[in-house]
């Protein structure tokens, strides 16, 4: 009785560690792994070498008096190119709620595949953004024919 108990347990160790190994090693889950898509629904936005961007930024004034800030926005990489806006004055009565919008473009000399996060900039501090911009390549190749004599 014993031998079978330990027959079953090491037969379903076996079935269980082959289909863990299957599955994180077929093609697709690798593929799935490795390919990180870039989707804005996940904050990040794909744009290519010298396209265009807008950035859009909502601020409140939680506090009990009317306040002016000097404000401005970043994108930010470890790669080989940045961007940053032009300081703009804010100014809010308590509650009250304003958005200011910059436009800019990613830099021509900006890596392939690299991205850079969004930073906004207020009262002598940073706060690091969930958005990011992933370069694409601007050129893309592609067969259109192929011949073999």
């Amino acid at each position: 009785m014993r031998k079978i108990h330990y027959l079953t347990m090491s037969l379903l160790a076996i079935t269980i560690a082959g289909t863990l190994f299957y599955v994180l090693l077929s093609p697709i889950t690798t593929q799935a792994v490795l390919n990180v898509k870039c989707d804005p629904a996940t904050n990040i936005v794909d744009k290519r070498q010298g396209e265009a961007f807008t950035v859009k930024v909502a601020f409140k004034n939680t506090g009990d008096t009317t306040g002016t800030w000097k404000v401005n926005v970043s994108f930010e990489s470890e790669s080989n190119w940045s961007w940053q806006g032009t300081p703009q004055a804010l100014t809010l009565k308590p509650d009250k709620t304003a958005s200011i919008t910059w436009t800019g473009s990613v830099s021509e000399n900006a890596s392939v595949g690299s991205t850079a996060r969004l930073i906004v900039y207020f009262d002598d501090k940073f706060v690091a953004q969930n958005w990011w911009i992933h370069v694409l390549p601007g050129a893309e190749l592609k067969i259109v024919s192929s011949e073999v004599d």
